[in-house]
């Protein structure tokens, strides 16, 4: 069986690769666990993942806290905040198909959007939180 973040993060990619408002934005289905060099802006990478036990006395699950990065290199701030929105807008909430796990719920937690000085780009950062039970 497939670990539950690894299926988690299977997922998303699929569900964003497939959002025509995330694809519009993107310009195509450019969402990396890690980027490629030279691949063109804007852009989705996957951040840290933390996995945690989430089980009770009765049931198991886990826990995790996985974190999504928009790079953009537009001129101010709203390219990045409109990925950001996006986003956030196609995954909370999303009832994902997993192999071997049930999504419990996929939540929106925190969202930020940031100029990075040291690559002269606007980051935008997504931290969401995904309960999942192993499927019967």
């Amino acid at each position: 069986m497939t670990a539950p973040a690894a299926e988690v993060q299977k997922a998303i990619h699929a569900a964003l690769s497939a959002d025509a408002g995330v694809l519009a934005l993107l310009g195509s289905a450019r969402v990396y666990d890690h980027a490629p060099p030279n691949v063109p802006f804007p852009y989705i990478t996957f951040g840290r993942t933390s996995v945690y036990d989430w089980s009770t006395g009765t049931e198991s699950g886990t826990e995790q806290l996985l974190t999504l990065h928009v790079w953009s290199k537009g001129k101010g701030k709203k390219e990045a905040h409109a990925l950001v929105d996006a986003v956030g807008l196609g995954l909370n909430d999303a009832d994902l198909a997993l192999d071997g796990h049930a999504l419990v719920n996929l939540r929106l937690e925190f969202s930020e959007v940031r100029f990075d000085d040291d690559q002269s780009v606007h980051h935008g950062l997504l931290r969401f939180r995904a309960v999942t039970e192993p499927s019967a």
